[in-house]
Formats: structure tokens, C-alpha cells, sequence
């Protein structure tokens, strides 16, 4: 091998490493790429000669890549992946305009996605991109307009707005309380009752897991020892409601991503307002400093923050009416 190049890599001969990497077979990439053989191979030689080492050993009839093929392969992959991805919105768009944004993925599925089809029935031009995902992108994401984070407000980044505070309650299926009121299961009309029943937990490390868990709210209970039933240990928040809703446990929720859950009655809260606890963490709407302002994205922005009032008018109101099905199991 020559020595290693040090100018810029050009975007056709990786493609073609990439369909030679993925295929293992240089006419098979060829006849992917509509080009001979021949012409696929150089692309390949001059990849090499540029890099300095060799990217493919080359058999009678197979192909294998190197490790130092294999290196680049977990470089060049996502990254076409994302060029790609790229070419299409901006031949999909056009004429359109995109805001793109970023949370993690309960929030998304719990409290965003419910609610976008009224921002896209106001604003039909515009397009919605949301990379939900438990690694927040940061500022110099080029791809991303804004954020919606959780945090504590000593880590929100300068730019972020106050969407809501955090409150817990314990939430579970309705059929689990009537279960409970025909005699066909456990009674679940005080915190001990749940020595009877399986909670669901949120299995997490993060420093939030601290206020999120049931032994923290066992203890603001006064039940530190108690035990339940079972335990069923979740990745997610959204796996948490789910199974609540399923009637597999009862789940610590944040009050903020169940309320119009519990408003159409698919949750209930067993213990009413009295047994609800905070924690300092919050939701905000993060803007990117350097990001121009568009119309599009000023848009989007409003819409967050008044669906925002909107959930904290909800829990407010939660705050000041007990359930009915409370009473009833006092």
C-alpha cells in the first residue's frame, strides 16, 4: 500500500466500499450501483491506495473485509444512512418547511405524539421531524431546531423555557379497583394495600430514578419495609403506563405525561391527590442560540408552550378534585 493521503475522502468510492462491505460481493455491489465490475473495483483500489491499507482480501470466489475495512464500515454506514435520509426530506420538502427536533422517547410517545395532529391541522405545511431517543443532541447539532428536555433546572441550558414541574402518583387500571371492590382480587384503597399488589418500576440509573422510584415514595408514606407482591422492572416511562393500563400493576407515573389519561378514566389514581409527591426535576423547551428564526419554528415553539399551560392547567386541576372512585373506597 502507498502512504496514506491526507485530503478528503470523495463520497462515490465509499458508497461503493459500503455496498462491497455489505454485500461481500464485488459484482453483487456493482450490479446494486448500476456500474461494471471493473468500475467498482477501481473505486475500491483507489479507496485503499488513498487510505494507505487494504479494505478487502480478495479470494477466488469471496470476498472478506479487514478489520481496518470493518472500522470504517461503522463510520461510513450511519453516515450515508444520514446523508440519505437528509437527501430525501430536502426532495420531499420542497416548498415545505421542517422544523426538526429532539426528546427522549417517552415524552414522545406519552405527551408529544398524542398532541401533534392539532398543530398539524393548524399549520399542514409544515413538516415534523423528532429524533426521540434517550441521547439528546446538543446546540451543534446542525440537523436539530430544539429540544424538549428533562432535567434538573441547575442543568437546563442557557435558552431553555420552564414547561412543567414534576408530580408522581401511583396509577393503575380501573379494573384493578373493581377487581378489588367484588371481592375478586386484593382491595387497593390505601398505600399498604399494595403489599398485595405488583408495582411497576422504571429501571434506570439516572439521578432522577432517585424521586422516580417506589422506595422513595414508600418512604414519604411511611412504609419504607413494605413489599409487594412482585416487582416488574421496565426500561421505559411509556412501558410503565402501558402496563398500568393493561392492568399488569400499579405504576409510579408522572402526572404530567398520564393526566388526559386519567381524564378519559384509562387510569385512576387509587389513592387520590393526598399521596402525590414531587420531585425538582422539570420539562423544558430548549432553543439553540445559534439557530436562524423562521417563521416555521417560531410556530412550533408557541404550540409547544401552550400545550404546555395546557397540561398544567390539567394537573391543577386534578389538584383541586378528588376522584369520586376515591371516596367510594375510603
Amino acid at each position: 500500500m502507498n502512504r496514506p493521503r491526507h485530503r478528503p475522502l470523495s463520497i462515490g468510492p465509499l458508497r461503493a466500499f459500503e455496498a462491497v462491505a455489505r454485500r461481500l460481493s464485488f459484482s453483487a455491489a456493482a450490479e446494486e450501483m448500476h456500474l461494471t465490475q471493473p468500475a467498482i473495483s477501481r473505486q475500491i483500489q483507489g479507496l485503499e491506495e488513498e487510505l494507505g491499507v487494504p479494505l478487502f482480501v480478495r479470494g477466488t470466489r469471496h470476498v472478506d473485509i479487514t478489520g481496518a475495512g470493518s472500522t470504517l464500515l461503522r463510520a461510513v454506514a450511519p453516515l450515508l444512512d444520514r446523508l440519505d435520509t437528509s437527501v430525501r426530506q430536502v426532495r420531499n420538502a420542497a416548498g415545505r418547511e421542517p422544523v426538526s427536533l429532539t426528546t427522549f422517547a417517552s415524552f414522545a410517545s406519552l405527551w408529544l405524539l398524542p398532541r401533534l395532529h392539532g398543530f398539524q391541522a393548524v399549520h399542514p405545511g409544515i413538516d415534523i421531524r423528532i429524533a426521540a431517543n434517550d441521547t439528546l443532541a446538543g446546540p451543534d447539532d446542525a440537523e436539530i431546531d430544539l429540544a424538549l428536555r428533562y432535567c434538573h433546572p441547575r442543568d437546563a441550558p442557557a435558552g431553555a423555557v420552564p414547561m412543567f414541574g414534576e408530580v408522581l402518583t401511583p396509577v393503575c387500571s380501573p379494573a384493578l379497583i373493581a377487581a378489588g371492590q367484588r371481592g375478586d382480587g386484593p382491595m387497593l384503597a390505601a398505600p399498604a394495600d399494595l403489599a398485595r399488589h405488583t408495582l411497576l418500576e422504571e429501571d434506570s440509573t439516572l439521578p432522577s430514578a432517585e424521586y422516580l422510584s417506589w422506595r422513595h415514595w414508600l418512604r414519604e408514606q411511611a412504609l419504607p419495609a413494605l413489599e409487594p407482591q412482585r416487582w416488574v422492572y421496565l426500561n421505559f416511562t411509556h412501558q410503565e403506563v402501558q402496563a398500568a393500563m393493561a392492568g399488569h400493576g400499579v405504576a409510579l407515573a408522572r402526572l404530567s405525561l398520564v393526566v388526559e389519561s386519567l381524564e378519559r378514566g384509562e387510569l385512576v389514581e387509587p389513592f387520590g391527590p393526598r399521596c402525590r409527591t414531587t420531585s425538582p426535576y422539570a420539562y423544558w423547551l430548549v432553543r439553540w442560540p445559534a439557530r436562524h428564526e423562521r417563521p416555521a419554528l417560531a410556530a412550533f415553539e408557541h404550540w409547544v408552550l401552550e400545550q404546555a399551560a395546557g397540561t398544567r392547567d390539567r394537573v391543577n386541576r386534578l389538584h383541586a378534585a378528588e376522584p369520586p372512585h376515591v371516596t367510594e373506597l375510603r
